[in-house]
């Protein structure tokens, strides 16, 4: 992994999140898994299945880390910086969602 750096804010982690899911595949594969978390949450709150949630980060996970390990050849940045590796999926995702990436 690049450099770990003390991030100061999240726009500063930014531009290191997107060089950590510079292949095409990995942030399709990111998609899936936050795409996954969404509708899981959709119906665990439509059905008040609240069991169910312990799926969130088996899926979200699943699909990052594979991305990471088999496709991108690097470590998940969730490991040194896990809420700005999340924060950094759910804005990945929406401008993958929206075509602004």
């Amino acid at each position: 992994m690049k450099s770990l750096k003390p991030f100061k804010t999240f726009d500063d982690f930014w531009p290191f999140y997107m060089d950590e899911h510079a292949n095409p595949l990995n942030r399709r594969l990111h998609f899936v898994g936050t795409l996954t978390v969404h509708l899981i949450l959709f119906y665990v709150f439509a059905t008040a299945d609240f069991k169910l949630l312990w799926f969130i980060p088996l899926v979200g996970y699943a699909f990052a880390w594979f991305g990471h390990l088999i496709i991108e050849k690097n470590r998940p940045v969730t490991l040194k910086h896990p809420i700005w590796s999340l924060m950094g999926d759910f804005k990945m995702f929406y401008l993958i969602l929206f075509k602004k990436l």
